[in-house]
C-alpha cells in the first residue's frame, strides 16, 4: 500500500500544497525586510526577537524540504512510468538557475532559485543510488553544514564585540541611496557587478540545502505525508519535537542575536521548521470540509514559482524607488507588516482567479513547454517501482 495517499483522480497531496503556500507567504514575510532595507532600521528588542524566533529561516528551510519531496514524488513517478531517471530533470535544474540567474539581475539580489537549482543538480543523481549512500551524504552534509555555523558562532562570540554598532557603514548608506533614489538601471548594474559576491551564499548554504532535500525525500517515502495512521503519527511527532526543540533554541538566538544569530538562522531554524511542518499536518488532518483558507494557501502552492517571482515584483513596485518608492516606510515595522498583507491578498486572489481558468500558474506552464521540446531518454534498468515507492528504513 502507498502511504502517501491521495485523493482519487489527482496527482497531488493536499498537504504538499497547503505547506508550499505557507512557505511562499512566509518567505515574503522574512524578505519584505530586505525591500525595505532593515539593515538601517533597528525596530527595537521585542520586534527583532518575534522576526529571529518565529521567521528568520524557518520557510526558507520549509521551502527547501518541499523541493526534495518533490524530486521524490517526481522520482517514483518516472519508476512507476517506466520513465528512465533522472530523465529531465537535470534540465529542469538547469532553466532553473538560468531564471534565478534572471531574478538575481532584473529584481532581486538574494534569489534562491539559483540554490535549489544547484542543489537539484546534485540530489536527481542521488536518487538513484542507495538509500545507504544517500544517508550517508544527507548527515555528512548536515555534518559540514552544523560545523561551519558552529565555527563561525564560536569566532563572532571570542573575537567579535556582542554588542552592534547602530552607526550605519559607507556601504550601507550607498546601498540605502541606491534603492531608495537611484534609476532601474542603477540598481541592475549594481546587482550584476556583485553578482558573484551574493552568489557565494549558494556555496555557503549547499550543504544545508542538499540535507534538507534529502531529508524531505525521506520523509516522504517514510509517509509523512499521507492521509493514513502512520502519517498522522509522523507529524505528530514532528510537531511535538519540532517545537519542543526548536521554540527553546530559537529564543536562546532571539535573546542572544550577537551571539547566536547565524546558528538560530542556518541551525535552529530547521528544527522549528519541522514543528510547523508537524503542527499544519495535524491541522489539516482535523479538516473535514475545506474552506476559503485552505482554498487559498492551495492555490498559492500549486503556483509556487509563479508567486515567488511576482511577490518579489510587487515588493520592488512598493519600495523601490523606479515604483512607488515607499522605502522610506521601512522605519516603521507596521507599515511593513501592512505591505506583507496586501502582497498577500494579491497573490492569493490572483493565484486562485488564476487557476480558475489554467491548470497551472504562469511559470510553471512557461517551464512545461520549455521541458517539453527537451527529448525524453530511453528507460534503463534501475530499482523497480515497488522497491522505491515502499516506506523506507526509519533513521
Amino acid at each position: 500500500m502507498d502511504t502517501n495517499t491521495r485523493p482519487r483522480g489527482s496527482g497531488r497531496l493536499p498537504l504538499l500544497d497547503v505547506l508550499r503556500g505557507i512557505a511562499i507567504l512566509g518567505t515574503l514575510g522574512m524578505n519584505i525586510w530586505l525591500f525595505g532595507h532593515p539593515g538601517s532600521v533597528d525596530y527595537g528588542p521585542v520586534a527583532e526577537g518575534l522576526r529571529t524566533l518565529f521567521l528568520s529561516g524557518k520557510f526558507y528551510a520549509m521551502l527547501t524540504l518541499l523541493f526534495g519531496v518533490g524530486l521524490a514524488i517526481q522520482y517514483r513517478a518516472a519508476k512507476e512510468g517506466g520513465r528512465s531517471w533522472p530523465g529531465k530533470q537535470p534540465s529542469r535544474a538547469l532553466l532553473l538557475l538560468v531564471e534565478g540567474a534572471l531574478h538575481v539581475v532584473l529584481l532581486f539580489a538574494w534569489d534562491v532559485l539559483m540554490g535549489y537549482a544547484v542543489t537539484a543538480l546534485v540530489v536527481v543523481y542521488l536518487l538513484g543510488l542507495s538509500e545507504r549512500t544517500r544517508t550517508v551524504v544527507m548527515w555528512t552534509a548536515l555534518g559540514l553544514h552544523l560545523a561551519f555555523v558552529g565555527g563561525v558562532t564560536a569566532a563572532m562570540s571570542l573575537l567579535l564585540p556582542v554588542e552592534r554598532d547602530p552607526r550605519l557603514t559607507p556601504e550601507q548608506i550607498e546601498w540605502d541611496r541606491l534603492y531608495r533614489e537611484g534609476s532601474y538601471s542603477e540598481q541592475v548594474l549594481d546587482r550584476a557587478t556583485s553578482f558573484l559576491l551574493t552568489r557565494t551564499e549558494i556555496v555557503i548554504a549547499l550543504p544545508m540545502m542538499v540535507f534538507l532535500f534529502l531529508l524531505g525525500v525521506r520523509l516522504y517515502r517514510a509517509g509523512a505525508f499521507g492521509d493514513d495512521p502512520l502519517g498522522r503519527t509522523l507529524r505528530y511527532r514532528m510537531a511535538v519535537w519540532g517545537l519542543g526543540l526548536g521554540l527553546p533554541l530559537n529564543a536562546l538566538a532571539a535573546a542572544f542575536p550577537g551571539d547566536l544569530g547565524m546558528a538560530g538562522r542556518n541551525a535552529f531554524a530547521m528544527v522549528l521548521m519541522l514543528g510547523y511542518v508537524g503542527v499544519v499536518g495535524m491541522v489539516m488532518d482535523r479538516v473535514r470540509r475545506p474552506g476559503h483558507v485552505t482554498a487559498s494557501l492551495t492555490a498559492v502552492g500549486r503556483t509556487a514559482l509563479s508567486c515567488y517571482l511576482l511577490q518579489n515584483l510587487l515588493a520592488s513596485l512598493i519600495f523601490y524607488s523606479w515604483g512607488l518608492g515607499m522605502g522610506h516606510l521601512a522605519e516603521h515595522a507596521g507599515w511593513m507588516v501592512a505591505a506583507w498583507a496586501v502582497i498577500s491578498l494579491v497573490l492569493v486572489v490572483g493565484a486562485r482567479l488564476w487557476l480558475s481558468r489554467f491548470p497551472r500558474g504562469p511559470m510553471e506552464t512557461f517551464q512545461a513547454r520549455i521541458l517539453a521540446l527537451v527529448p525524453e531518454r530511453r528507460p534503463v534498468s534501475g530499482p523497480s517501482a515497488v522497491e522505491e515507492g515502499r516506506p523506507e528504513a526509519r533513521g
